[in-house]
């Protein structure tokens, strides 16, 4: 008897545990978690990122004129770059129409450009404010550009407005954020 309810058990241990190619409404089979993320890619990969140098970057960063110009340096797999990012968001809707300009420089991990980064410009939505920088192309030149940064850590944040610029290296908070923003558009 013990060997019959075991017998019956595995058996309906192993049939619970075999994938089933089930069809569903549309007549597609249904997909575990490994194929939604490999549907995923493709997707991502019709997401045109503007691949940027040093010195095309440098022109951006110099801009001297009414527009606040707001650059991060980021990676997508900087915990306090992703961390930041939501405020920037909510600051990018706060102001729109106003005169000011965020970009986000993606650094690092070149491989990552055909992958996450694509995943994350989509599913942030900021696609359109974001280029690709290949850091193995970056010069000590570049950093003349900047006060203190040397390249050493990210998330990195310059302000630009005319003459007046800023820097902060570190994730900012939004109390942070919407201080420094405020005292360029004084």
């Amino acid at each position: 008897m013990k060997k019959i309810i075991l017998s019956t058990f595995v058996l309906l241990a192993v049939s619970a545990c075999k994938k089933e190619n089930q069809k569903n409404e549309n007549g597609n089979g249904s997909s575990d978690s490994i194929s939604t993320v490999e549907t995923k890619q493709p997707e991502a990969a019709k997401i045109n990122l503007k691949q940027t140098s040093p010195q095309e970057l440098s022109k951006d960063l110099a801009k001297s004129n009414d527009t606040l110009y707001v650059t991060n340096f980021f990676a997508t797999w900087c915990g306090p770059c992703m961390q930041e990012i939501p405020h920037f968001k909510k600051k990018i809707q706060e102001l729109n129409g106003k005169a000011i300009k965020f970009t986000f420089v993606n650094i690092y991990n070149k491989p990552a450009w055909e992958t996450e980064v694509p995943v994350f410009a989509k599913e942030s939505g900021l696609a359109d404010k974001i280029v690709l920088l290949d850091d193995s192309k970056i010069d000590q030149n570049f950093f003349s550009n900047f006060k203190s940064w040397k390249g050493n850590g990210i998330p990195f944040t310059f302000f630009r407005k005319g003459n007046k610029t800023d820097e902060i290296e570190g994730s900012m908070s939004e109390q942070m954020l919407n201080e420094k923003i405020s005292s360029f558009l004084k």
